[in-house]
């Protein structure tokens, strides 16, 4: 069968675009962290599922100290942290963050906000620019200022609505991460 000329234009643009769709999506896929702090392993937990759906790169927020592995003494040092506005030293930062666009930055809620490791993080890396957006596991107590908290620590990075859910429920977390992640217009 003879095509016209017309057609095959048509045709080739088609493939053009449909190729160039399959090449964004799999750039921005590469140009997404998912940098997390996890104490018990929830936040761990959720900061997977993300991966998983944006097909981002992980990165774990680590302490040159590491917390107490029993829960008591490590709200202790949390709570001191917090009194005294520490600023815990990072084990590691993120080299290449200039490579990402978008940054989902995870943590537990310890007294209220965010451990004072995240705000080592986020004041050690340059995100302006950059979307940031948060996740948080609870314990039982909520978002109370987790966000608002982190909001006032990005600088002149943007952001989108976090995603919080209670620590028990993280293993299961996975379609609540997805439909936020669509309705964010981070996937489809």
């Amino acid at each position: 069968m003879k095509t016209s000329p017309f057609l095959s234009v048509i045709l080739a643009m088609i493939l053009m675009t449909s190729t160039n769709v399959y090449a964004q999506k799999a750039e921005t896929s590469s140009k997404t962290l998912i940098a997390y702090f996890s104490w018990s392993g929830n936040t761990r937990t959720i900061a997977k599922q993300i991966q998983e759906l944006t097909k981002g790169d992980l990165f774990e927020i680590q302490t040159v100290t590491p917390y107490p592995k029993e829960y008591r003494p490590c709200t202790e040092v949390a709570k001191k942290e917090q009194e005294t506005n520490l600023r815990p030293e990072l084990k590691n930062n993120v080299d290449n963050l200039a490579d990402y666009d978008l940054i989902f930055i995870g943590y537990p809620n310890w007294w209220g906000s965010a451990p004072m490791v995240i705000w080592t993080f986020l004041e050690s890396h340059d995100l302006n620019g950059k979307t940031v957006i948060p996740f948080c596991t609870h314990g039982g107590g909520g978002e109370q200022n987790c966000f608002k908290d982190f909001n006032k620590h990005i600088g002149n990075a943007n952001t989108k609505k976090g995603f919080l859910t209670n620590g028990s429920q993280a293993a299961d977390a996975r379609p609540k991460v997805e439909k936020w992640l669509q309705k964010t217009g981070i996937i489809e």
